[in-house]
Order: C-alpha cells, then sequence, then structure tokens
C-alpha cells in the first residue's frame, strides 16, 4: 500500500486560467479517496495527472515518499481504469486481463496463475475464450477491473467507471468494487459525478467545483456539516432546501419572510446581517395546523417505504421527505415546522458556514438500541 500526496497542484492550458487550483491533498495507503464533482470542474484532469498521462503546471505529486512529477506512468506503480473500458476487440477476455503482463515481459506461467485468480475473484472465468463484443456492459467492466488488478499495483485509478451501466448493474458494481477494494487492501482513487457512488463508497471524499476544493472529509461529515451552500445542495438526495433570509438582531430571529421566523438560542451570536438558511428534506416535520407553516403542495412521489413532497416556500420550491405512504395530493395544504437546530446557516456574502445541525440525534442510530 501506498499513499499520494498532491502538494499545491494546478494546472493551466493557456498559463493564464487555472483549471485546477492550488490543490492539497495526502490520500492515506489503503484508502477509497473519491473525487466527486459536476462535469467539468476538473476530477478527471487530476487523476490523469497522478496517472502521469497529463502535465502538471505547478506544485508536486508523490506516489509513496517520491516525487513523480518527471516519472513516466510506466514507472508510476499504478493501475487505471478507464470510463470507456479501451478494450482491446481483437483480443479474447484472457489476452485482455494479461496484455499489462505481457508487455511486463512476466512469464506465461505467472501471467496464467494471475489471470485465472483474478478471473474467479470476479466471475468471468467462462468468458476468458471470449471477446469482448461478446459480453455485456456489466462483464466489459470487470474485465477492465481484472486488468487493472492482475497487475497487483499498489495504486488503483478509477475514472467514472459505471457511467455506462444501468441503474441496477451500477448499484451492484459499486458494492462489488468497494468489496474488492477492502479484500486487497489498495489505494484506491475513483472519480464520479455521481454523488450516490461518492456517498456509498469513500471512505473519504474531495468536493471539486471549477478546479477547487469545497470541502474534503467523510460522507457523513460532508452531509451532515457542509461547508458551503454549493456542497450542501450537491451532496444528498434530495438536494438540500437553501432560502435567503436576514438576521433581526433586535429581537435574535432568522426572517425568511412574515410568516417564517426562527428564534436564535441566546447562546447563538450570529455576527452577519444576512444568510442562507438550509435544511434537509428529511429535517423538515410534519406538524398541526395551529402550529405549523402552512404550504401548498407542488408535486408527491411516493416511493413505496418514503414520500417526496414538493412545496412553495416564499419564492423557492422545497422539497420535504417523510417515511412511509402519505396520502397526500397536489393542491393540498399542509403544515410543516423547522427546528432551529436542524438547520445549516451560511453567511450570504462570504458563504462561509455559520452553523450546522447540532441535535441530529433522531437520525443518527447507534450499534445498541434499546428496544
Amino acid at each position: 500500500m501506498k499513499k499520494v500526496e498532491l502538494i499545491n497542484v494546478s494546472k493551466s492550458y493557456d498559463k493564464k486560467n487555472n483549471v485546477i487550483s492550488n490543490i492539497h491533498v495526502c490520500i492515506e495507503p489503503g484508502e477509497f479517496f473519491v473525487l466527486v464533482g459536476p462535469s467539468g470542474c476538473g476530477k478527471s484532469t487530476m487523476l490523469r495527472m497522478i496517472a502521469g498521462l497529463e502535465p502538471i503546471s505547478e506544485g508536486i505529486v508523490k506516489i509513496g515518499n517520491q516525487e513523480v512529477n518527471m516519472l513516466p506512468p510506466s514507472k508510476r506503480d499504478i493501475s487505471m481504469v478507464f470510463q470507456n473500458y479501451a478494450l482491446y476487440p481483437h483480443l479474447t477476455v484472457e489476452e485482455n486481463i494479461v496484455f499489462g503482463l505481457h508487455v511486463k515481459k512476466i512469464s506465461k506461467k505467472v501471467r496464467k496463475e494471475r489471470c485465472n485468480h483474478v478471473a474467479k475473484m470476479l466471475g468471468l472465468s467462462r468468458f476468458l475464450k471470449r471477446k469482448p463484443r461478446e459480453l455485456s456492459g456489466g462483464q466489459r467492466q470487470r474485465v477492465a477491473l481484472a486488468r487493472a488488478i492482475v497487475n497487483e499495483a499498489p495504486i488503483c485509478l478509477m475514472d467514472e467507471p459505471l457511467s455506462n451501466l444501468d441503474a441496477k448493474l451500477r448499484a451492484h458494481m459499486r458494492s462489488e468494487i468497494k468489496q474488492i477494494q477492502r479484500r486487497l487492501g489498495i489505494t484506491m482513487i475513483y472519480v464520479t459525478h455521481d454523488q450516490v457512488e461518492a456517498m456509498t463508497m469513500g471512505d473519504r471524499i474531495m468536493i471539486l467545483n471549477e478546479g477547487k476544493i469545497q470541502q474534503i472529509g467523510s460522507p457523513l461529515d460532508i452531509y451532515n456539516k457542509p461547508a458551503n451552500p454549493f456542497v450542501a445542495t450537491f451532496i444528498g438526495s434530495p438536494p438540500m432546501n437553501l432560502a435567503e433570509g436576514i438576521i433581526n438582531h433586535s429581537t435574535s430571529e432568522i426572517v425568511l419572510s412574515e410568516s417564517c421566523k426562527l428564534k436564535i438560542p441566546d447562546h447563538d451570536k450570529i455576527n452577519c446581517d444576512n444568510i442562507i438558511l438550509g435544511i434537509r428534506p428529511e429535517h423538515i416535520k410534519h406538524s398541526v395546523k395551529e402550529k405549523g407553516m402552512l404550504v401548498e403542495v407542488t408535486n408527491v412521489e411516493i416511493l413505496g417505504n418514503e414520500t417526496v413532497i414538493s412545496f412553495i416556500f416564499g419564492e423557492d420550491e422545497w422539497l420535504a421527505k417523510w417515511y412511509g405512504q402519505w396520502r397526500i395530493k397536489v393542491g393540498d395544504v399542509i403544515p410543516i415546522s423547522i427546528a432551529y437546530d436542524s438547520i445549516c446557516l451560511f453567511n450570504s456574502n462570504t458563504e462561509e458556514v455559520i452553523k450546522t445541525p447540532i441535535n441530529i440525534d433522531n437520525y443518527v442510530i447507534d450499534k445498541e438500541v434499546l428496544l
């Protein structure tokens, strides 16, 4: 196992505008590290710089304790899985898997042993004599993964490997890739634009936007304590609801509208006037008419074990996610409540986080549950 370290790494194609700006991160040995962000944010470029397929403009890339800026990809002791699989159509599955070993002049006996071992691990043993065109998308993905694993490199890079698969197969392959990474103990750096993949697979996540780090942390830390409004809305499905408001310092209230005001506890001091309030859909509660805010339902999605309700809140459309099957129709007026302890607050001017939920005991279940 080896660590990967990026020290103040930047990338520019025209020497004026950086597509990657001042990235500083250390990926620990054996870690499943996910780079996530919208299309064009620079995550694939960063992966290619680690691989040596793209030169860096500034900074240092280290693999283990060795600086690798000037090393070619073949000398970096890494393997890579591409989005389009990059299989040779004229070669069999077996030949595709061992192609890298053949280039390294590994003996036929060792190549055969490694191929059989990896093929058995990934359920490819009965497909070894087939050509890629005879395989399904999921099977081709496994061949690409097998080719990376068979090299026994301590670091594996993956560039959106599941984007071409259907939803059911993606869910299955997420679990399979994670189990293989744990079994082999390799350091894996995984690029995706899918926040569900990031949340379910990563030990840690780096969120990128416009080539800059927005936040690094564990999936739950990022979900519960987003660093800014971009992270808050990018991570989570449905995304966090946001609304602009002001702080009335004389009454110690957050004012979102005439009908929606939240009392600020005495122990909280907010030193700005304009804020962005955020709340997760599952933290909005159904209330009684006498105490709640009345909102008009614009859409209802019953998903079996939960219901997602859309409603107008001020000038925005918000979402609430409630457990169970709720008999609510479009056009209904329902009462909701928002608790101060469940909200996030961001400074409108700087977008820096002011407050995150401080009472999420209702949403986190410990290993020991009293019945």
